[in-house]
């Protein structure tokens, strides 16, 4: 006689599906995938909600947006062309940084035929995207004038730190020091009116409102700027301001499905619906501004690393940060 499959919790099951449990949760929010319940009454995940679970991961990982990932499995195709074309472009995108890595290793092996041994340097850039930017600067007050450098810039980029840490002054230097990068500044609805009316502006939004954003100026004048072609890099003050939680969320699930070689974002947090530590991916790196002025230091996201603690204890729920959001327009106005 076989026994039963087993139910698993959802952490357990977010664990086997790569996901974090928030994302299994917000599923359950939006109607995609129904857990079962023990007699204790808590969530359990069966061979029915894990296959279910599967598909909606599958489809995500597509660049479906929750909505359409409703209609998907509901049998209704609409937005499904839109989506695949997404993916495509996001397939095609890494088939050139492929071929372009394909070129450099055939320069390197005609070289080699020659006589002409490959430096590491060399050797250790066919890891590496193309057009990787290396960022090195001194830092500015609060800090002695040391040396800050980044040589591995990933597409999206936290910097957070306690109140006083200097992070922003940091981001701003940032924004000055990488080539060709534009500065969103916590004034930006002011100043990207115009570009808000931009067709890829508009895009994004569509796309946000489908996965359960609110639409806001705020949003409207943030993706303004994310979305604005000339830019090489993007940094961002307080990229939550104005944003309610469902919002945040929408945000940042579509700003890790922009792939591997999009161009960098740096962005400064303290909402944890932005930085997600159990959410965090190959293609990102966090950025602690210590509290006690020592250099900023790049943090791994897993419990127990240097300065994980730090970073977890500077994040709050996007309700504490809305209380906080008279705070913050009291230092713009200063």
């Amino acid at each position: 006689m076989r026994s039963p499959a087993p139910h698993l919790t959802p952490s357990e099951a977010a664990r086997r599906l790569g996901v974090s449990a928030k994302a299994l949760r917000l599923y359950e929010q939006r109607g995609l995938v129904e857990p079962g319940r023990t007699a204790a009454g808590w969530r359990a995940y069966g061979p029915a909600e894990m296959a279910r679970a599967a598909e909606i991961v599958a489809l995500r990982a597509l660049g479906f947006s929750l909505a359409q990932v409703a209609r998907v499995l509901a049998g209704n195709p609409e937005g499904l062309e839109q989506a695949l074309g997404a993916h495509q472009a996001a397939l095609e995108a890494q088939l050139r940084q492929l071929m372009h890595t394909v070129e450099k290793v055939r320069g390197l092996r005609s070289g080699v035929a020659q006589g002409r041994t490959p430096s590491i340097g060399e050797l250790a850039g066919l890891l590496a995207p193309a057009g990787e930017v290396r960022l090195a600067f001194d830092l500015p007050w609060p800090w002695g004038g040391e040396r800050f450098e980044l040589r591995d810039i990933r597409p999206l980029n936290y910097i957070v730190g306690p109140l006083g840490s200097g992070k922003t002054r940091l981001a701003q230097r940032i924004a000055e020091t990488l080539p060709n990068a534009a500065w969103l500044g916590l004034d930006r609805q002011a100043e990207c009116g115009a570009a808000a009316r931009e067709p890829r502006a508009g895009h994004a939004l569509a796309w946000l409102v489908e996965d359960g954003a609110t639409p806001s100026d705020a949003l409207i004048a943030l993706l303004a700027g994310l979305e604005a072609e000339g830019p090489d890099a993007v940094v961002v003050d307080l990229i939550e301001h104005g944003l309610d939680q469902a919002t945040q969320q929408a945000l940042i699930a579509r700003l890790r499905r922009r792939g591997p070689n999009a161009r960098p974002i740096f962005m400064l947090t303290r909402s944890c619906a932005i930085l997600d530590l159990a959410a965090v991916g190959l293609d990102e790196a966090i950025i602690l501004c210590p509290a006690n002025h020592s250099p900023p230091t790049l943090v791994a996201p897993c419990p127990g690393a240097p300065g994980y603690e730090a970073i977890a204890t500077c994040l709050a729920t996007p309700e504490v940060r809305a209380r906080t959001a008279g705070v913050v327009a009291w230092q713009l106005a200063a």
